[in-house]
């Protein structure tokens, strides 16, 4: 391909956008299959929505890993064993940094630099337009191939709720300490893993708590038989236990450990287990029984100062806080490039590889049932040998892609996962992983 006037050409070198956990690995491996990186990092330092300085971090004070700390680590980085079963973010973060230093990655992200556009330019090859995120000129690079790993929870989905309210209205991402719960009346709208934590740390904060939830689901505790809740569920899936001794067990486990929560007002689950994304706390269950939180269905509309119901009920609080999950978003890509359907959801294979373009791939797009970064690593690595690959031997790379295409979605995807968006990229960990284990076996180079 002949050179373009203003386009610097960085010839065989890979553009990584985000220096997040998964843009780490992604460098790491990559940098290990001797390509050139350079990643660019809108913020000034790594760690991606763990580090609350950044400005789309969504931690809070309070923010700790719901997966537990051997399922969360990377597999060639664990973390220091005296650390908790599930460690502050404060501690996430400062592995990450590790992470960083002790592969050398920090030397290949450009910081504080932001991606415009990233535009296919014909032979798989891409054209990355940054800018530097205080101003300043725009400037245009070739590469080989592109790998986002830019996150996907950061972009608030705000609920589409009628009406005007008269308090303050925020979306969970926005909660970063429970001072302003203080004395106050909250209502909390969302019943996944965020909204929980926000319900619990408001009843030993506000002065009154409603938790406003749209359907009925499956509280797990954070600990079975003495260990990680997610560490049991990983043994029986390793023993390859059928999947309705598993939902039997679960249900057993929940009934001997938590209350009925319908007595409390909570709707009754209307799945099965495994079918959404577990709710991780073994704290709602006792403000309910303590009567600090107060469940209330679904939010209809604002009123000025109330919120009206549902069931038609009022409530009048002085703060709402949305946790009604993040979309992920792809600003610096045209839609047609991953296959984005009407409500924004990626059409890639294993949520990493591009249908139609062999040299963008994502990485770290999924809703595991345990840590995402080992996840994250061994994408990493698929994506390398893939690019490896593609170069090496093409023929054999063609055949590797037209054999995945046909590869079931049900292999690699939760089983039943309710059919709502924040259930799009989820995965069984384990399946997944055992997925990927077998594309690296088609990438391995012929002897």
């Amino acid at each position: 391909m002949p050179d373009t006037p203003g386009v610097a050409d960085r010839r065989d070198a890979v553009c990584v956008i985000g220096a997040g956990a998964s843009g780490l690995t992604a460098i790491k491996n990559l940098r290990e299959h001797g390509y050139a990186v350079d990643c660019y990092e809108r913020e000034t330092s790594v760690g991606g929505g763990w580090n609350w300085r950044h400005d789309r971090s969504t931690v809070s004070s309070s923010t700790h890993l719901i997966s537990s700390r051997p399922l969360t680590e990377f597999p060639d980085f664990p973390m220091p064993d005296d650390w908790p079963d599930y460690p502050h973010h404060g501690q996430v973060l400062s592995y990450l940094e590790r992470y960083a230093e002790h592969f050398g990655l920090s030397g290949h992200v450009w910081f504080g630099t932001e991606v415009a556009s990233v535009v296919p330019v014909g032979d798989g090859r891409w054209d990355v337009t940054t800018h530097s995120t205080g101003g300043g000129a725009e400037r245009t690079q070739r590469y080989a191939a592109v790998v986002v790993a830019n996150g996907h929870n950061w972009a608030p989905r705000m609920p589409e709720i009628p009406g005007e309210f008269r308090g303050r209205f925020l979306h969970a991402g926005a909660y970063k300490n429970p001072a302003i719960l203080r004395g106050r009346k909250v209502l909390v709208i969302g019943g996944g893993n965020s909204g929980c934590d926000i319900a619990v740390e408001a009843a030993q904060q506000a002065a009154q708590v409603w938790h406003s939830t749209r359907r009925g689901y499956w509280y797990a505790p954070n600990y079975v038989l003495g260990r990680p809740a997610d560490q049991s569920g990983a043994l029986m899936r390793r023993l390859r236990l059928p999947m309705w001794l598993r939902r039997w067990f679960y249900r057993r486990t929940v009934t001997a450990t938590s209350a009925d929560v319908t007595r409390f007002g909570l709707p009754a689950p209307d799945h099965r287990p495994y079918e959404s994304h577990p709710i991780v706390n073994s704290q709602l269950i006792h403000y309910l029984g303590h009567g600090r939180i107060t469940p209330v269905p679904d939010v209809a509309r604002f009123d000025d100062a109330a919120v009206e119901l549902a069931d038609g009920s009022r409530v009048e609080p002085d703060l709402v806080i949305a946790a009604t999950g993040y979309r992920p978003q792809f600003e610096f890509l045209a839609p047609e490039l991953l296959d984005l359907d009407a409500d924004g959801r990626p059409d890639l294979h294993l949520h990493a590889f591009a249908r139609r373009h062999p040299t963008l791939a994502v990485v770290g797009l999924l809703q595991p049932d345990a840590g995402l970064f080992p996840l994250a690593h061994w994408q990493s690595v698929a994506v390398a040998r893939w690019l490896r690959l593609r170069t090496a031997d093409p023929v054999r790379a063609a055949a590797v892609q037209q054999a995945e295409s046909k590869r079931p979605v049900e292999q690699w995807s939760r089983v039943g996962a309710l059919p709502t968006a924040r259930h799009w990229f989820e995965v069984s960990g384990i399946d997944y992983l055992k997925v990927l284990a077998e594309l690296l076996k088609r990438l391995e180079p012929s002897s």
